[in-house]
């Protein structure tokens, strides 16, 4: 669930004040006008609808593959129609979070055209929040499916090394008066983003989530972030990571099967992750306005249903997030100190102040 609570080791900063902000590093550190407007767009995205472990405490992450070399700040990106409603985009080492714009871009155009459009990236990165896709692909009126490939994390089933990606995926749909319903999910039972702030805090986690570098069961979050975060549903996660794999990495000739480079800590050169968008018009079959009446009926039905014991409401997927967007926009977004001292650090070295709050 997305965090919607405002601690009291956290400050609250608007999401316009924050949105300039980080804009403003990412065009110190050599991206365009555009690409700069893009990445600040997304990250703080992520943390008004309450993914915080994939917002502005990534910033410092993606300046210094930035700064190295190793991310490409002005990425030429290409796209190739490779089929009628099959494009393949190479995103020249761009940052993710461009790139996958791009793609799901390419994607919304190609099924406008044909109804549906198919795009295969390479030479990507870390793409931040999936959900971000989808709810472009919702904005132009279509169903929308991103999957991506990402750098070693989980172990197969069996195993105990890092090997498959979290490889998250997501989908979602266009809705009338009601929430979009959208999806967004990793193939492990927490993000690993969350075990990366857990191990800066020095936080534990529950039971049952990571094992440390040797291959036994932890709660501290620091041992997590250097083992193994484990699948979801045991085998069954398994599978769908390697299903990711295989659909944005070997389908896309980007990296695959551990070659995916950590975004954090291996800083020798691109990552090389790959991506899979796919955008259906929601009109194939149906008319638009049916189709949104459909879906409301659909979500109705959903959250008439009768409650389990301990809960007091039904909410579709999406929902929560929406929630949490709304009051954040309201009431600002909040962020806890650690990540504001990563943020001041970033901000001093681009010559740069911190807002006032």
């Amino acid at each position: 669930m997305p965090a919607n609570n405002y601690k009291k080791d956290s400050i609250i900063i608007a999401s316009s004040q924050l949105h300039h902000f980080i804009r403003n590093i990412f065009l110190r550190n050599g991206l365009s006008e555009e690409h700069a407007e893009t990445a600040a767009y997304a990250l703080v995205k992520a943390n008004l609808r309450g993914v915080d472990s994939h917002g502005v405490a990534r910033v410092p992450m993606y300046c210094e593959r930035l700064r190295l070399g190793v991310a490409n700040p002005q990425p030429q990106i290409t796209v190739s129609r490779v089929a009628s409603a099959v494009a393949l985009v190479d995103g020249d080492d761009g940052l993710g979070l461009i790139v996958g714009k791009k793609g799901m871009a390419e994607a919304i155009h190609i099924a406008h055209e044909f109804g549906i459009g198919l795009v295969g990236v390479k030479h990507s990165g870390h793409y931040g929040m999936a959900a971000l896709y989808i709810l472009q692909a919702i904005e132009a009126d279509c169903v929308g499916f991103a999957f991506t490939n990402a750098s070693p994390a989980l172990p197969v089933w069996g195993g105990r090394d890092q090997f498959l990606g979290t490889n998250p995926f997501a989908a979602g749909a266009p809705t009338d008066d009601i929430p979009p319903f959208v999806v967004d999910m990793a193939c492990s039972v927490i993000a690993r983003g969350k075990l990366k702030f857990a191990a800066q805090r020095g936080e534990p986690i529950p039971e049952g989530l990571a094992l440390d570098k040797n291959g036994r069961p932890t709660t501290d979050g620091k041992e997590a972030f250097e083992g193994v975060v484990l699948p979801f549903g045991g085998v069954k996660g398994t599978a769908l990571s390697m299903l990711m794999e295989v659909l944005s990495g070997v389908l896309t000739g980007a990296a695959f099967g551990g070659e995916v480079r950590n975004p954090f800590t291996d800083l020798e050169g691109p990552q090389g992750t790959g991506h899979f968008f796919l955008a259906l018009k929601a009109d194939l079959f149906r008319s638009f306005d049916e189709f949104k009446q459909r879906m409301q009926t659909l979500t109705k039905r959903v959250k008439a249903q009768t409650l389990a014991e301990g809960f007091e409401e039904i909410q579709i997927p999406g929902e929560p997030e929406q929630r949490t967007e709304i009051a954040r926009l309201k009431n600002g977004i909040p962020l806890t100190l650690d990540v504001v001292e990563t943020l001041k650090s970033e901000a001093e070295l681009a010559g740069l102040s911190f807002p006032t709050l």
